[in-house]
């Protein structure tokens, strides 16, 4: 049933490949020492780039309904298989990870971080602020999300319910964002890393996924209309004042998206790269800034001399050596470590 159901959703390939390239343009950006121009979109369109993480939350909760909601609700998994499985899809590459960080820089402090990563349930932590594999947030987040998914779905046991759920983690983030978010109960403010702050994303997932069927069918038959209202969302996310409304913006215009992609057949979305992508998208996440740090040795300022000409090089040049590296991780490497155990 799951393969069936994500063969029709090949659009979200198309979100999870531009959202994982966004997070790279924007963490090259951050963390270049040589900035190019700036204009509105360095200033504002690269740096929202880091918002795709709460885009990837949403995907991840819908796609999760997808494999598991009914048989999670059935009975039909069980607790076993459903973890093994979370483990299995996020455990290697990055543990792979967390391994080549800490060699490059063993220490007490590094070593209890690394340990903390492989058991991947580090945003347990009251503080989890892991600087080994920084991007690691993302994967902490989620997985919390998994360890949570037989309540979740028992949350969204129905659609009337699920709605009611919505409402109540978005009030529920707005309390942790004002007032427990506060230095009298923790040491940063509360952000994407806890899963309070990222529950309205996982449940707007979720609801999705409840009227997948219908909004299907409406999108199929007026993507015009749906492509148009997503591109006026996202264009009103930048000119209107948004202050005081906290996630809000970003969870609609990221749920539009998503309510798009389900029923679009576009070219955009749907083609060999975008599937390509999306099938190494965690891996690129979880590298790119190994690979941003080895093209900074480069010192590319000595050839290229114009600063946005800079900018894109590097960006281009640590994206190659994300994706091959991936590619060549989880594609040979993996797949013959798998073979041999299974012989």
């Amino acid at each position: 049933m799951s393969a069936k159901v994500r063969e029709n959703y090949s659009s979200l390939d198309g979100l999870r490949a531009y959202a994982a390239v966004g997070i790279v343009l924007m963490h090259v950006l951050a963390n270049l020492m040589i900035k190019p121009s700036d204009n509105f979109l360095t200033i504002d369109i690269i740096p929202w780039f880091t918002n795709f993480t709460l885009l990837f939350m949403i995907i991840s909760a819908f796609s999760m309904c997808c494999g598991y909601y009914e048989r999670v609700k059935s009975g039909a998994i069980t607790p076993t298989k459903f973890y093994a499985k979370r483990y299995h899809r996020t455990w290697p590459f990055f543990a792979m990870m967390v391994m080549i960080s800490f060699a490059m820089d063993p220490s007490w402090s590094t070593f209890c971080q690394s340990f903390a990563d492989l058991t991947m349930c580090f945003n347990l932590l009251p503080n989890p602020n892991i600087e080994v594999i920084g991007v690691g947030w993302f994967l902490g987040t989620v997985f919390t999300f998994y360890m949570l998914f037989p309540f979740f779905t028992f949350l969204l046991d129905n659609k009337k319910r699920g709605w009611m759920v919505l409402l109540l983690s978005l009030v529920f983030c707005y309390i942790a964002i004002v007032y427990f978010g506060t230095p009298d109960f923790v040491v940063k403010p509360i952000d994407k890393v806890n899963i309070i702050y990222s529950a309205p994303f996982f449940v707007a997932g979720g609801m999705i996924y409840l009227y997948r069927q219908g909004l299907k069918s409406w999108v199929e038959k007026h993507w015009m209309i749906a492509l148009a209202s997503c591109l006026v969302l996202t264009v009103l996310r930048f000119v209107v004042d948004i202050k005081g409304l906290f996630i809000l913006p970003d969870l609609i215009v990221f749920a539009a998206w998503l309510i798009y992609a389900i029923g679009s057949k576009d070219i955009v979305l749907n083609n060999r790269v975008a599937k390509y992508l999306s099938g190494i998208s965690m891996e690129i996440y979880l590298c790119h800034m190994m690979f941003f740090r080895v093209v900074s040795m480069l010192h590319l300022d000595k050839f290229i001399h114009n600063n946005d000409m800079l900018y894109v090089a590097t960006c281009i040049m640590t994206l190659i050596g994300a994706i091959c590296f991936s590619h060549v991780i989880k594609y040979y490497v993996f797949k013959r470590i798998e073979n041999k155990i299974r012989q």
